[in-house]
C-alpha cells in the first residue's frame, strides 16, 4: 500500500481525494460496464470443488493446481488450520476439507501445510469425527465418514403436501437447495472410494478407521466450530426420521429420489447451471454425475463461472458474484456528487448499461411448481445469469438508474431503460414484502419461526428462513420512494412504505442503534435506516436523531468509527481496536444525511477518512465488512472504494448546498 495522502480538509483537498478516488474506481470497470470487487469468505467452498473434481474423475492442470495450493496457503490460520472466514480461528469443518483437497492436490501428508494441520485436527475434542452434519456428508462422499453417524434430511420430505409447516419448500432458498442436494445424494448412500481414501482414513483418525462407532458421533460437534448449539428438539426430530427412514418402502423412497432429481436438474437449467450459489451448484453437479446425467459436462462447465483468481492469493471459488450490488453502489456514489467531466459521466453511462442489460425481463417456466417466486423486473446480486434476483440488489440498482435519469443528458433517451421496466422492478420488490411490514431477499417469509429452533447446520444461524431484514426493508423503502416520486401514482406504494417505515421505528434499540444482518454491524445498520427514512419523510419521532446521538456516541478518539465482527455473534456492539474506513464511511453517510455537513463529528471523520487514503485513491484492506447467518464473516473487497469516496461526495455535496444557500 502507498502511503496515505496529506490532509486538506477543504474543498478543493476533498475534490483532490474524489478525483484520485473515481481514478482509482473508474480504471476497475469491466468491458462490459459492471464493477465487481471480490467478496472474499473462505476456503471451504474451494475445498469442495477439489473434492468434486476428483469425484467426477477430473483432474487439475498445473496452473489450476498450483493457484489452489497457493490460495490454501495465503488463508491458513495461525500455522495450523483454516477458518469460516478471514479473521476467525480455525474450524474442524475447514481445515478437515482443506487438508483432503491438498492430499487430493498430490501434496504429500509431511508437507508444511499438511502436517501442522493434521497434527491440529488430532489434537481437537472427537477428532475428525466431530466434524459439524455438512462436514460429516462431504466426508461420506469419499468414503471417509460412515452414513450411519449423520443425521440426515430424507428424500421422502420433499414429497410432502406443501401446506404442510415443516415442508422443505418453507425454508430459506440457500438452505432448502442445500438440503436438496444433501437430501438426494444421501438417501443414495452416494459413495466415490478414491485411491487417496485408505491413506486418508489412517491420517484423518486416530483410531482404526473399521473401529471407530460412528454413529456414537452423530450428535457430537467439535467446540471450535459450533455457533448454535443442537436443540434436544432437533435431536427428537432426526429421531423421528430415521425411525420414519427405515420404514419407507422402497418404492416410495425411489420416488422421493426422483422428485429430487428432478428438482436439481430443473435448478441446473434454470440457474444456467450455476446453482443458486457455489455450494448447491456444486451439489447438483455431483448429483448429476451420479444420474449420469447428459448435461454433466456442461453443469461442470457452470461451476467456473465462481472462480476467482489473481497471481497474489491464487486460484479459489468465491460464495458469491456480487456484478450488480457494486456497480449499483459505484453508481450511486458517482451520482452524489461529481462534476461533469466525461470521463465520470462516461463511466456513469456504461455502468447504467450494465444495470439496463442485467434486469430479469423473462420469467421461469413452470416456476410455481418448483416453488420459486416469479423473477421479472428484478436483478440478482451478480450479473443476472442464474436467475435468482434479490429485493435489495433490485432496490439499490433501481435507485442508481433513477439517479442516473435525474442527472441532465446524461442517459439519451433512446439508451434509458423503459418505465414499465421501471414499474416491473417496483413491482418485484413491492412483492418480497412480509406481513410485519419488513422485506425478505429472494422471497417473501414462508417458514414459522420455530424452524430456526431445528437448525441442523450447527456453524449458522437465522438460516432455515426467510426474515424480514433492517438493511433490505431499508433499500426497499429508499427505491419505492424515489419510484413513487418520478412516476407519481404509477403503482401504489404509499402504504407499502408506511409499514415498512412503521417495522424501522419498531426495530430502532432504546439507545437509538439498530442490529444489522449482512454488515458488521450496528454502524451498517444505522446508515441503512437513515437513507430509507430520510427518503420516504416518514422519520418521526426522533429516529434519525437518536440514530445520530448513537453514532455520534461511538466515534473513536481519532475520528473514525470502528466495529469489531464479534457484534454479530451476539448482538452486542463492540468496538474494533481501530479505526475503520468503511465503517467511518457508513457512520459519515448516515450523519451528513441526518444532520449536515458542519458538525465537529463530521469534520473530525472526513479528516480521519482523508488521511486514510492513499496516494493512488484508494483506501487499506482492513477488517471483514459484510455477514451472513450471524457467524460468517465477508469482506467486500469494493466496499473500502465506494463507500468512503461516497461520504466525501456527500461531504462537498452539503457544502457546496449550504454555500449557495448562504448567497
Amino acid at each position: 500500500m502507498t502511503e496515505p495522502t496529506a490532509i486538506d480538509g477543504t474543498e478543493n483537498g476533498v475534490s483532490t481525494a474524489l478525483e484520485r478516488a473515481w481514478e482509482w474506481i473508474g480504471a476497475r470497470q469491466s468491458a462490459n460496464g459492471c464493477w465487481e470487487g471480490e467478496v472474499i469468505w473462505c476456503p471451504m467452498i474451494t475445498a469442495q470443488y477439489v473434492i468434486a473434481r476428483r469425484i467426477l474423475n477430473l483432474g487439475f492442470d498445473d496452473s489450476t493446481r498450483d493457484g489452489i495450493i497457493r490460495y490454501f496457503e495465503t488463508t491458513r490460520v495461525n500455522g495450523a488450520g483454516w477458518g469460516l472466514h478471514p479473521e476467525s480461528q480455525p474450524y474442524v469443518f475447514v481445515t478437515t476439507l482443506v487438508y483432503v483437497a491438498l492430499r487430493l492436490l498430490g501434496v504429500p501428508p509431511e508437507h508444511p501445510l499438511t502436517q501442522p494441520a493434521r497434527e491440529w485436527l488430532l489434537a481437537q475434542p472427537g477428532g475428525v469425527a466431530a466434524i459439524p452434519t455438512w462436514g460429516k456428508f462431504w466426508l461420506a462422499l469419499i468414503g471417509l465418514y460412515e452414513y450411519r453417524g449423520m443425521s440426515r434430511i430424507p428424500p421422502e420430505l420433499f414429497l410432502l403436501p406443501r401446506w404442510l409447516p415443516v415442508h422443505p419448500d418453507k425454508l430459506y432458498c440457500h438452505t432448502r437447495y442445500i438440503y436438496l442436494g444433501i437430501a438426494y445424494l444421501a438417501g443414495r448412500e452416494f459413495r466415490v472410494e478414491l485411491p487417496e481414501t485408505s491413506e486418508l482414513r489412517r491420517e484423518l483418525y486416530a483410531d482404526p478407521y473399521a473401529r471407530i462407532e460412528f454413529a456414537s458421533f452423530r450428535n457430537r460437534v467439535s467446540p471450535s466450530d459450533v455457533y448454535v448449539e443442537p436443540s434436544p428438539l432437533l435431536r427428537r426430530v432426526f429421531g423421528l426420521l430415521r425411525w420414519a427412514a427405515r420404514l419407507s418402502p422402497a418404492p416410495l423412497k425411489r420416488r422421493a429420489l426422483a422428485h429430487c432429481a428432478s428438482r436439481i436438474e430443473y435448478e441446473q437449467r434454470a440457474s444456467r447451471y450455476q446453482g443458486l450459489s457455489p455450494v448447491n451448484g456444486i451439489l447438483n453437479t455431483i448429483a448429476m454425475f451420479d444420474m449420469r446425467h447428459s448435461e454433466l459436462a456442461t453443469s461442470v462447465e457452470g461451476l467456473e463461472r465462481w472462480r476467482w483468481q489473481d497471481d497474489r492469493e491464487g486460484v479459489r471459488f468465491a460464495g458469491a458474484r456480487s456484478n450488480a450490488w457494486d456497480t449499483a453502489f459505484t453508481m450511486q456514489a458517482l451520482v452524489e456528487y461529481t462534476p461533469a467531466g466525461a470521463q465520470a459521466r462516461e463511466f456513469l453511462r456504461r455502468g447504467y448499461g450494465f444495470l439496463r442489460d442485467t434486469q430479469m425481463i423473462e420469467e421461469l417456466p413452470d416456476l410455481r411448481a418448483q416453488a420459486r417466486d416469479p423473477i421479472r423486473g428484478g436483478w440478482c446480486f451478480s450479473d443476472g445469469q442464474h436467475r435468482w434476483p434479490v429485493s435489495d440488489c433490485t432496490a439499490e440498482a433501481l435507485c442508481a438508474i433513477l439517479a442516473a435519469h435525474d442527472s441532465p443528458g446524461l442517459i439519451p433517451a433512446n439508451q434509458r431503460i423503459s418505465d414499465d421496466r421501471l414499474q416491473s422492478a417496483a413491482e418485484f420488490i413491492l412483492a418480497r414484502q412480509n406481513p410485519d411490514g419488513g422485506f425478505g431477499t429472494y422471497e417473501r417469509r414462508r417458514g414459522a419461526r420455530f424452524l430456526e429452533q431445528i437448525n441442523p447446520s450447527e456453524m449458522f444461524g437465522q438460516c432455515m428462513t426467510e426474515g424480514s431484514y433492517i438493511e433490505c426493508t431499508s433499500s426497499a423503502v429508499k427505491a419505492l420512494s424515489r419510484f413513487a416520486r418520478a412516476f407519481p401514482g404509477r403503482i401504489a406504494t404509499a402504504s407499502a412504505v408506511a409499514r415498512a417505515c412503521a417495522f424501522l421505528r419498531s426495530r430502532q434499540r432504546s439507545d437509538g442503534s439498530y442490529p444489522g444482518f449482512w454488515g458488521i454491524n450496528f454502524t451498517y445498520a444505522s446508515l441503512f435506516v437513515t437513507e430509507a427514512l430520510s427518503e420516504s419523510r416518514l422519520a418521526g419521532d426522533g429516529t434519525l436523531r437518536r440514530i445520530a446521538e448513537w453514532l455520534i456516541a461511538h466515534q473513536r478518539e481519532d475520528g473514525g468509527w470502528g466495529e469489531h465482527y464479534t457484534s454479530c455473534l451476539d448482538g452486542v456492539y463492540r468496538e474494533h481496536s481501530q479505526s475503520q474506513a468503511v465503517m467511518t464511511a457508513w457512520a459519515l453517510l448516515a450523519l451528513i444525511e441526518i444532520g449536515g455537513p458542519e458538525s465537529s463529528a463530521v469534520e473530525r471523520g472526513i479528516a480521519w477518512l482523508m488521511a486514510r487514503q492513499s496516494n493512488d485513491g484508494i483506501w487499506p484492506r482492513e477488517a471483514v465488512n459484510g455477514v451472513f447467518f450471524g457467524s460468517a464473516m465477508l469482506d467486500y473487497e469494493l466496499y473500502r472504494a465506494y463507500f468512503p469516496a461516497w461520504a466525501l461526495a456527500r461531504y462537498a455535496r452539503t457544502l457546496e448546498s449550504k454555500r449557495m444557500d448562504r448567497k
